[in-house]
């Protein structure tokens, strides 16, 4: 992208006017400076001159007038990309610096799975728009999220509902699938070793309940009551596991019917509050948390069952 000269007869640069940015823009966009006129709120007349004064600036024409509205010249395209940015960054500072300053903490629960996922993405986000805003999380399946929350521990709680039953916030769905290292291939060995979740209601009725559905010889291999354990037992062969989907660490993939596994469940994933209130913070906690999550949730679009660890 060149550089654009403005030349007013000495050496100094003027600036460019920001409000001239955004008319030109709004010319350029419609093709028209009457339709950018009414896009601005402002008289066909006063966007004219705007448009004068932004090319006697630049010392060089920006549209080519024509009998029905406006094209731009070589130069107008040159301008646009640097006039977006210049218009976004002041809308975006605007956005920022008109935002009061929040108060916390913020306390969130979500599932162990999502800990290194998601949950980062959304603490990224949380704290470039509130620094210095206390957060704490909890890495916890659904029932003891549950009890946080009922019990004051906790203001948000992402949980797994599998039984499409539990009020709140839907976020997405992400299925839980069975997973196998491409390497080690370990779905092929007779016994399956497989890691299940001990005291898990969750893991007899859904998980296990799936491979004796399909006649698949397997053993315990692995047990334990977090996800991340899952995701090292796969990645190392020696187990198979049931995660959910978005989750598979690298160098695993997911066992499909053609492999003879189906799915194990396709729980939503709800966003729960707690019941005394809410605040600015946790309003906003939320709203990126929402946006964390929304990625899985196109990727995703539906199906049947349900899902939650141990202790489900």
């Amino acid at each position: 992208m060149g550089h654009i000269e403005i030349s007013h007869g000495s050496d100094m640069a003027a600036p460019l006017d920001s409000d001239l940015m955004r008319s030109f823009l709004a010319v350029a966009d419609t093709g028209s400076v009457t339709a950018a006129a009414v896009r601005l709120l402002r008289t066909q007349s006063a966007v004219s001159l705007q448009i004068k004064r932004l090319e006697d600036s630049l010392s060089q024409p920006l549209f080519d007038r024509q009998p029905r509205g406006v094209s731009l010249t070589p130069r107008g395209e040159q301008l646009v990309p640097y006039a977006r940015r210049v218009v976004a960054l002041l809308d975006e500072a605007a956005v920022a610096l008109r935002e009061k300053t929040l108060v916390g903490p913020v306390r969130v629960g979500i599932p162990d799975e999502y800990s290194g996922t998601v949950l980062p993405r959304a603490l990224a986000a949380f704290d470039e728009r509130h620094e210095g805003v206390q957060v704490s999380v909890r890495c916890d399946h659904a029932e003891g999220q549950l009890r946080a929350l009922e019990e004051d521990l906790i203001d948000l709680a992402v949980i797994h509902d599998w039984a499409y039953v539990r009020e709140g916030e839907v976020l997405c769905i992400d299925p839980t699938v069975w997973a196998t290292s491409v390497t080690h291939a370990q779905h092929l060995r007779s016994p399956v070793p497989v890691a299940v979740y001990f005291r898990s209601a969750w893991s007899r009725d859904y998980a296990e309940e799936s491979l004796n559905r399909q006649a698949i010889d397997w053993r315990p291999a692995w047990t334990g009551d977090m996800a991340g354990g899952f995701r090292v037992a796969v990645r190392n062969g020696v187990a198979i596991a049931p995660l959910s989907r978005s989750t598979i660490p690298a160098g695993c993939r997911e066992l499909t019917a053609e492999d003879g596994f189906p799915i194990v469940d396709s729980a939503r994933l709800v966003l729960c509050r707690n019941p005394r209130g809410t605040s600015p913070a946790i309003e906003s906690m939320a709203a990126m948390l929402r946006d964390a999550f929304a990625p899985l949730s196109s990727s995703h679009p539906g199906g049947d069952g349900g899902r939650n660890a141990a202790g489900a």
